[in-house]
């Protein structure tokens, strides 16, 4: 609940001027008109206008600020040598997860790529968890064994590796189709598949499209209330029994495809500049609250400070600590198995797992 003022501190030459603002000022609720989806086989799609109010407002720029800081966090933690192997950051994509997460419910189940960081996070996942797993640490969510793609969560089945998947993609279209599965497809065009701009890779980039005889939508992914309003119209339409639903998030990725990728030997520093200048998803919601009167420039500092002091203490517990013990390497195979041995590297190797 909050509470009735917020104080506003001005200095003038040496002067400290406490102002106390009610947050009656505030407007509580704005519609603002979002862009039209583009459609596959429906006769009608989301609407062309959203409501927000400010508490939701607040909730989804605390949420894709975290992820935001959460994930520049992890560039600077990899770049130390401290998180290993393979590690693909979501910043840019943040209006994905926090506009589908505030369209479905905590008991819906999800699961996603390797650009799982996020999804993490929305899914109920603390970021101190999350980076420890990126670290290796034993407090990690998966108990420092997963690393960066393989994160777990009631209801969220994690990340996994796509590649050469293409083959299986169409055969889920099909039998979705066929036994009316209420399944939502969401494929986040990020606009490079690796190295590769969709352009080049694609006779058609259409993607919202590819289920042929499933409806679709393409929908802009870089806007949290396009993506809320679309993901709520296709989990209305699962619900009601017309079987899956594809949906194409039009986003972009700030950083390479992975910590490897430098992400600028395909695309110029100019067009990623120029993005982020002009549709980048925690601006454009911040700049909508503002010019509407529903925050103040003070209030998102505040969020600020608090989700960078969340972050510091997460990573200060990500590396200080203590990986898992070589004898846990081989625990948690089965979920309720009795104790059992485990090859390891050669025959004379064993290890035990325990449930």
């Amino acid at each position: 609940m909050e509470t009735l003022f917020q104080l506003v501190v001005f200095v003038f030459q040496g002067a400290r001027v406490v102002v106390s603002r009610s947050f009656a000022d505030f407007t509580p609720q704005a519609t603002f008109d979002i862009k039209k989806c583009d459609l596959h086989r429906l006769e009608e799609g989301p609407p062309v206008k959203a409501e927000l109010t400010r508490e939701q407002g607040l909730q989804y720029y605390r949420t894709m600020q975290t992820v935001r800081r959460m994930e520049l966090k992890a560039d600077q933690l990899y770049k130390q040598k401290i998180i290993r192997g393979f590690c693909h950051l979501y910043d840019g994509q943040e209006a994905c997860a926090a506009g589908i997460e505030a369209a479905i419910n905590p008991s819906d189940h999800l699961i996603t790529a390797y650009r799982a960081h996020g999804y993490t996070y929305t899914r109920g996942v603390s970021v101190k968890e999350i980076l420890a797993e990126l670290t290796g640490r034993r407090g990690g969510v998966a108990k420092g064994k997963g690393g960066s793609m393989h994160m777990y969560a009631p209801h969220f089945y994690g990340g996994n590796g796509i590649v050469g998947a293409q083959g299986q993609l169409f055969e889920s279209y099909n039998m979705a189709a066929l036994w009316k599965l209420p399944c939502i497809f969401i494929c986040e065009n990020n606009k490079y598949g690796m190295g590769t701009s969709v352009e080049r890779a694609a006779a058609s980039t259409d993607y919202y499209k590819r289920g042929d005889f499933i409806p679709g939508l393409r929908v802009d992914g870089m806007d949290v209330l396009c993506v809320r309003e679309a993901a709520q119209f296709a989990a209305d339409h699962c619900r009601a029994g017309k079987g899956p639903i594809i949906m194409e998030l039009q986003t972009y990725r700030y950083h390479g495809h992975s910590m490897s990728d430098p992400g600028v030997s395909y695309r110029t520093r100019e067009e990623i500049q120029e993005v982020r200048s002009k549709s980048d998803p925690i601006s454009m919601l911040k700049e909508r609250m503002l010019s509407h009167n529903m925050a103040s420039v003070e209030e998102f500092k505040e969020i600020d400070i608090e989700i960078r002091k969340q972050v510091e203490d997460a990573t200060q517990f990500a590396t200080s600590d203590p990986e898992p013990p070589l004898e846990e390497l081989c625990n948690h195979i089965f979920s309720n198995n009795p104790l059992l041995e485990v090859r390891g590297t050669n025959p004379w190797s064993k290890l035990k797992s325990v449930s």
